[in-house]
């Protein structure tokens, strides 16, 4: 845990906000992916993996999520 500003931070927040911060990134990588597919196919390529790669941490980011909730 972790305290600042008179609040507590817990491990939960953590995995919650990293697990946000995960799924903006898919997002993110999806629309760039989409933005580029016509200009440039080798890069809208590696934007594709690397949103289908931050999917994989975001999924496993939430079953760790779902754990604290039981």
């Amino acid at each position: 845990m972790d305290s600042k500003n008179g609040f507590t931070i817990t491990d939960r927040d953590h995995v919650l906000r990293a697990w946000q911060n995960s799924t903006e990134l898919v997002r993110d990588y999806q629309a760039y992916a989409h933005e580029l597919e016509e200009d440039n196919k080798e890069l809208a390529e590696l934007f594709c993996q690397l949103a289908m790669d931050e999917a994989v941490h975001a999924a496993k980011l939430l079953d760790l999520l779902r754990g604290y909730e039981k």
